[in-house]
């Protein structure tokens, strides 16, 4: 039943994040960080925002069923999540953005209230 204890251990990381202010999701399209919902559309390249957190979640019983979830600001204060999937579940275009904001320089800055 391991699969059950990360599936919440995920839950509560995302319920920390919504206290947290981290309540817009993500999405990439076309290169750009995209909200998603009910939010105005609105998007950003990756010299607009900062990974703020990361958490790991590795599947124990299948080594494919790992992913990273991000805690992301954007320039503008916008704060979300967006979550980036291991080998053959793996989002390319995902994984290039993120990649390019960390290229950047930008910081984590562990420990936000």
């Amino acid at each position: 039943m391991q699969d059950k204890e990360e599936e919440r251990s995920l839950v509560n990381v995302e319920n920390k994040l919504n206290k947290d202010g981290f309540t817009q999701d993500f999405n990439v399209v076309d290169g750009r960080l995209q909200t998603i919902g009910n939010d105005s559309n609105k998007s950003y390249a990756p010299d607009e925002v900062t990974i703020v957190d990361f958490y790991r979640f590795e599947g124990e019983s299948n080594p494919d069923d790992m992913s990273i979830l991000y805690a992301i600001e954007a320039n503008d204060g916008v704060k979300g999540t967006i979550s980036s999937a291991y080998g053959v579940y793996a989002d390319t275009e995902t994984d290039e953005f993120l990649k390019q904001v960390e290229d950047l320089g930008k910081n984590l800055m562990k420990g936000h209230k």
